[in-house]
């Protein structure tokens, strides 16, 4: 029997902040209440669509406590997965400096996110403070990563059309919970699917990029 080895895998990653209803419910107050023209971005992505308004990227600068407590989940969370997949110890992670930009998305009935990606920064976050009012609709508000591997499907047939994963030629789909944090390389193309509630709601989120320097260290890249 021969070695099968899950080859140029992509880690995505996921986590749940506990006990985040109180924070989440600030945070959708605070966020609803800030959907007006001084905090919208004011050169929004053209895969942006109307009935989804997009804040201008220095939400994790906000005072507000609710904003620091969700900030800092994040962060740590990107810092453990950081340390576990380069095999970085406590001390190696105390030198890596972090720049981040960060916004909220307010999502309506049709509100959806083109396939993009973000470059010049290494990780990406979304973290989910609400999603109402489309419960069974289920291609509604999915953050949807592509498969990264185009070539895979150059030929399909019976023997490779149903491979198990981490193998398989889909897409990744996630319907978010609130309180949940998805965590993924920036160059991954991913989208938000239309948002169709069946009845009055709407889908609340947080964004953000990462890019690090460690102190002493110039990264060499293929390495």
């Amino acid at each position: 029997m021969g070695t099968l080895t899950p080859a140029f895998a992509v880690p995505i990653y996921t986590a749940q902040m506990p006990d985040c209803s109180a924070v989440n419910a600030q945070l959708r107050q605070l966020f609803l209440s800030r959907e007006n023209a001084d905090y919208v971005r004011h050169d929004p992505y053209p895969v942006a669509s109307q009935g989804l308004f997009e804040s201008r990227f220095d939400l994790f600068d906000w005072p507000e406590p609710c904003v620091a407590k969700m900030r800092d989940f994040c962060l740590s969370q990107l810092y453990q997965l950081i340390g576990e997949i380069n095999g970085y110890d406590t001390q190696t992670l105390q030198r890596l400096h972090l720049a981040q930009e960060s916004w909220f998305h307010i999502t309506r009935h049709g509100g959806y996110f083109g396939y993009h990606n973000h470059p010049m920064h290494s990780w990406s976050g979304v973290y989910c403070v609400c999603q109402e009012g489309d419960e069974g609709v289920d291609s509604s508000g999915l953050l949807t990563f592509m498969n990264p591997h185009p070539a895979s499907t150059m030929y399909m047939d019976m023997a490779s059309l149903r491979m198990k994963s981490p193998y398989g030629n889909g897409s990744v789909a996630l319907r978010l919970q609130p309180g949940q944090l998805v965590l993924f390389p920036s160059w991954m193309l991913h989208e938000v699917t239309a948002f169709l509630p069946k009845q009055e709601g709407f889908r609340i989120t947080v964004a953000f990029n990462a890019r690090f320097m460690m102190v002493g260290e110039t990264p060499a890249p293929g390495r």
